[in-house]
């Protein structure tokens, strides 16, 4: 993902940053309580980095921004995204180059299996948003389907990786009965579908609409909402949330819970706001460019809306489904407690504090 430049919202005025730095340390809480708006000077500043923060899946970190929600609770949130080949977000994060990700709930699940102590805070989606885009002439229509195929992912081991394994295990196809290469997403996953080196590739919106409008790819598997992924996975697959070290989060509470109140604000309003609403509010460059017109990512989002939850909260069952994707790829999870993943606390603080009530049935200790 090339690099660019965002506005970021300060009391002061629009600061600009480049999305490809990142690093630094969070300066102290502030002591301005949340949903009051504090001067740039004395607001708690938070570096974020996004798993690709043009992609429709992960757009409300973004929204966030533009809709002055951060500075309404008093933080200042600098955002970055991940480029391709470079470090991800989640890794970012848990090296301490970032306060916070914009990534998969998985990785909680992934760094606590290896002794990292890394909570998910808020959940924005009950679905992956993603879809297995295949060649038309690669015939595929199941995970069976996959077996003898070479299948692009964002990057080896990340998340979509992780998900294509579980799909094709699903249908009785192990990993080494297909073979997998790093394809990102944008431009360089439409390549791989023109030139032929990848006879699918997982991936998100925009890109989907990109590759159905240029013909180059249908959709096979479909996990774009709460009811694809259980055709698919048999249960709810919560996705997209923010992650951070537990350690950070203990020290930076008041930091935290400003975020996460942003946050839960925003997918109140992506609820309660049209594709085209929310496309309006979005970078220009987010929505339409070399890939996709903005009609075409409009069409996309509205018809993939349905995969962002309205209130925060993790959903029930989702974290049972996403450990057994976990057992299913070989990792040992026995010393994870599925407790210690995630924290629904600060997105029910938000919405006490908003006055909105949950329509998510939430995940409890078990799941």
């Amino acid at each position: 993902m090339k690099k660019r430049t965002i506005a970021v919202v300060a009391a002061a005025g629009a600061l600009t940053l480049s999305l490809a730095a990142c690093g630094g340390s969070t300066s102290g809480s502030s002591s301005t309580a949340g949903g009051s708006t504090a001067a740039a000077g004395s607001m708690p500043t938070v570096k974020l980095m996004v798993g690709g923060i043009d992609k429709q899946i992960y757009l409300p970190y973004q929204l966030a921004q533009q809709l002055g929600l951060y500075q309404k609770y008093g933080v200042n949130v600098e955002l970055s995204t991940e480029q391709h080949g470079g470090v991800g977000a989640e890794e970012a994060m848990a090296s301490g180059q970032v306060d916070m990700s914009g990534a998969w709930y998985i990785h909680t699940i992934d760094f606590q299996a290896k002794g990292k102590n890394i909570i998910n805070l808020v959940q924005l989606s009950g679905a992956p948003g993603e879809r297995i885009m295949c060649n038309p002439k690669a015939n595929v229509h199941s995970g069976a389907d996959l077996r003898g195929k070479t299948v692009g992912v964002t990057d080896l081991g990340s998340g979509t990786d992780e998900l294509t394994q579980f799909i094709a295990s699903k249908a009785g196809v192990s990993k080494n009965d297909y073979h997998t290469i790093a394809v990102g997403a944008g431009a360089t996953a439409i390549a791989a579908i023109q030139r032929g080196s990848a006879d699918c590739v997982m991936t998100t919106q925009p890109t989907v609409g990109a590759l159905e409008a240029k013909g180059l790819a249908v959709s096979a598997i479909d996990l774009a909402s709460a009811d694809g992924a259980k055709a698919a996975l048999g249960g709810t697959l919560p996705s997209a949330g923010l992650l951070a070290q537990a350690s950070w989060v203990k020290d930076h509470e008041d930091a935290a819970q400003k975020v996460v109140s942003a946050l839960v604000e925003t997918m109140h309003w992506i609820s309660t706001h049209s594709a085209q609403d929310i496309a309006d509010k979005l970078p220009q460059d987010f929505v339409q460019n070399s890939t996709i017109t903005k009609e075409q990512y409009v069409k996309a989002l509205d018809q993939d809306k349905g995969q962002f939850l309205p209130d925060g909260l993790m959903p029930a069952g989702g974290p049972k489904t996403v450990f057994e994707e976990e057992k299913t790829i070989g990792l040992d999870t026995s010393k994870v407690k599925v407790e210690n993943t995630f924290t629904q606390k600060y997105a029910q603080a938000a919405l006490k504090t908003l006055g909105i009530t949950p329509t998510t049935t939430p995940a409890g200790a078990d799941g």
